[in-house]
Formats: structure tokens, C-alpha cells, sequence
């Protein structure tokens, strides 16, 4: 039975019963800072918020989710950054400042956004789980290279352009962790800026292509 009541309501570390994904997300970071992500378990997470198992997986599916948040979400976010940006700006520089916009965080979240990525750039088990989430992120980009080329989704340049971007912003969110100072958009300005040198000339060519009268 789930616990009621205000005395049966805390936590044994005697704080409220978490009740929300931001407050179970919160403290599960905690958790997996002290103990560590594998040696932290769903009970544990629950036990700590006051709160029963069943009630951990209305907000979560699995521990894994708790680590990713809203992602999914969030990548609806990217889908309407790339919508707006105008019809006759190079593919790289909306791409570009698309990617910088999306991971731009309030200072205050900041820290806990390094804490998710440690997580799911460091942690073994985390692997498996940000491929496939990754290569939504990359179908996304893919998808819209090919609408501004007018190539099919699985053509070559659309696949080459999601895969660089994504393999620039992974570069951009590895320095950025290894330096606690660093910049995140300033990483990722500088890595999605070297990728576009090369990739500029592709896009622009295949565009050209497109206004050829047929």
C-alpha cells in the first residue's frame, strides 16, 4: 500500500513524497551521483521519494527514462527550430544555430544537464539506449537535409549530413564535460562550423541542382 498521511508521507530521509517527473528526476540524480547508476535501483529511487514502485512508473517507463527526461519532447522543439528558419538559408548555418538553440539551458539548470550527460555519454549500461534515441535526433536532421535538397531521406548526402551533425554535437557535449569553464553553444558552434566547411560545398552543389530549369 502506498503510504498516507504526513507521517507516513516523508521519505526515511524525512523530505516529502516526490511526486512529480522534475522532483523524481532530481532525486534520482542524486541517487545515481552517491551510489552510482547500475547500483541504484527503481525501489531505491522510490523508497527515497516515499512513494510506491507503481507509482515511480506512472512518470517513468524505466530508470533509463528518468536519466533522458523529456527528450522526446524536447525533439519536437528541434523539428519547429528547423520549420521556421527561412527557405533560402544554408542548410549548415540553420542546422547550426538550430542544434546551438536547442541545447541552450537556463545557468541554473546547467549542472544538471552535465550530470544527465555524464550519465548517458559515460554510463555502459546507458549505451544501447542512446543509440537508439541518438538516431531519432539524427532522422530529424536527416529529414530536413533531404526536404532542403530535394534528395529522398535515404540518399547518401541526407544520411552523410545526419550522421556528421550528430557526431558534432557528441564531439561539442564530450569537451564541454571534460571542462567544467567550457561554453556548451561554443563547442558546439565550433565543431558543427568544421563539419560545414566540407559539407557546404555538397548542399550547395545539390541545391544549385534543384533550380535548374528541367
Amino acid at each position: 500500500m502506498e503510504a498516507t498521511g504526513t507521517a507516513r508521507g516523508r521519505s526515511k530521509q524525512g523530505r516529502p513524497p516526490a511526486t512529480s517527473r522534475a522532483s523524481l528526476e532530481r532525486l534520482g540524480f542524486e541517487l545515481f551521483a552517491r551510489n552510482g547508476f547500475d547500483d541504484t535501483t527503481i525501489d531505491d529511487i522510490a523508497a527515497a521519494a516515499g512513494i510506491a514502485r507503481r507509482t515511480f512508473f506512472r512518470y517513468f517507463a524505466s530508470k533509463n527514462d528518468l536519466v533522458w527526461g523529456d527528450f522526446e519532447e524536447h525533439l519536437g522543439r528541434l523539428r519547429e527550430l528547423l520549420a521556421a528558419s527561412a527557405a533560402d538559408a544554408p542548410v549548415m548555418d540553420v542546422l547550426r544555430e538550430a542544434i546551438m538553440e536547442f541545447n541552450r539551458f537556463d545557468v541554473a539548470d546547467v549542472p544538471w544537464h552535465r550530470q544527465r550527460m555524464r550519465l548517458i555519454l559515460r554510463v555502459p549500461t546507458l549505451q544501447g539506449d542512446a543509440t537508439v534515441r541518438y538516431a531519432t535526433w539524427r532522422g530529424i536532421i536527416t529529414d530536413f537535409a533531404a526536404e532542403r535538397t530535394g534528395l529522398p531521406p535515404d540518399a547518401l548526402v541526407p544520411r552523410l549530413i545526419g550522421h556528421a551533425s550528430l557526431a558534432a554535437a557528441l564531439s561539442a557535449y564530450e569537451s564541454w564535460l571534460d571542462d567544467d569553464e567550457a561554453d556548451l553553444p561554443e563547442f558546439l558552434d565550433q565543431a558543427l562550423r568544421h563539419i560545414a566547411t566540407g559539407l557546404d560545398a555538397v548542399t550547395g552543389a545539390t541545391e544549385s541542382l534543384r533550380q535548374v530549369p528541367r
